[in-house]
């Protein structure tokens, strides 16, 4: 359905508060994934918190069932979501255990470039970008920024650093491939009810691996901080921050969710640098900017094709 031209003019007030409201959530999960490394390993963190996002959800999807507002589509719709989904929460997790909040989420920002990869491969109404400077200016600075950031990390070379570096950008790829998969498999699925499913599916794959690789008896010496920090980031980080993301997308697009969520490494390199104490160089700061800012041109190029007749 087509905005009238009143419209057009008009703020979205949801999908600001769903903008605002997925940066805040996502803020504030790697904070707490990092205040849990402390405690229990990856594998039974993973599980612990998607627990609680499933625990939220499945009240509101019940009711979506009981009246008849469920698409039984959903469950066979939200498997190949999943499994993208299972793989980057796993590689998530594990990132925290090599290196701070604040260099992680700034690595993981790249899937901003592998969405728009993924876009140009699976849309054909996004192709035009391949012809756009902008997009590729904007993927130029992502690449300079993102070697910039890695090169002048100190202790780069060593095999802690090195494979947390590795996993960042292998999440990063996988983050992609799931944005994308919902948008195609999803995309007429309510919001609430799709990522409910997804929440149960995943659940029970990260508590199989935690039962096989991980520790989870030790969640049971874990301090009231720690399962205050599995509830609050499992309803805020997951629970609540993908439903936002995808509440803002379907409402305005990618385009406008996506900007704001690139301040999401300011953010939680402020938060950490209180908390944690983490900081980032003055050579890591600016080529954290240019990859920022590259990020930002390729999505703004996006939207710029998409508007041109």
């Amino acid at each position: 359905m087509s905005e009238s031209p009143e419209q057009r003019g008009r703020i979205d007030m949801v999908a600001t508060g769903a903008c605002l409201g997925t940066l805040c959530c996502w803020s504030l999960g790697p904070i707490f994934i990092e205040q849990l490394t402390r405690y229990v390993d990856s594998r039974t963190q993973n599980a612990l918190r998607y627990t609680v996002a499933c625990l939220f959800w499945l009240p509101v999807l019940v009711h979506f069932m009981r009246v008849g507002k469920f698409d039984r589509r959903t469950w066979s719709l939200a498997v190949v979501p999943t499994l993208a989904n299972v793989i980057m929460q796993s590689l998530w997790a594990v990132i925290f255990y090599y290196v701070g909040p604040a260099f992680a989420v700034l690595l993981s920002k790249t899937s901003v470039l592998w969405v728009a990869a993924f876009s140009l491969l699976f849309f054909a109404d996004e192709r035009p970008l391949i012809r756009s400077h902008r997009f590729w200016l904007g993927l130029t600075l992502s690449f300079v920024g993102l070697l910039g950031v890695l090169c002048f990390k100190e202790g780069f070379s060593t095999p802690q650093t090195s494979t947390g570096i590795f996993i960042a950008l292998v999440c990063a790829f996988m983050w992609g491939l799931y944005a994308i998969s919902v948008k195609i498999t999803l995309k007429d699925i309510d919001s609430r009810c799709g990522f409910a499913v997804i929440s149960i599916y995943t659940t029970i794959a990260l508590w199989v691996g935690a039962l096989w690789f991980g520790r989870p008896a030790e969640c049971l010496d874990m301090p009231l901080s720690g399962w205050v920090g599995v509830i609050v980031s499992g309803i805020t980080a997951i629970a609540l921050g993908h439903v936002f993301f995808y509440t803002a997308i379907k409402r305005i697009g990618a385009t406008v969710p996506s900007l704001v969520i690139l301040a999401q490494p300011l953010v939680v390199f402020s938060i950490s640098s209180f908390v944690f104490h983490e900081r980032l160089n003055g050579l890591q700061l600016l080529f954290g900017m240019i990859l920022l800012s590259g990020a930002a041109l390729s999505v703004w190029a996006q939207e710029h094709v998409k508007s041109s007749p």
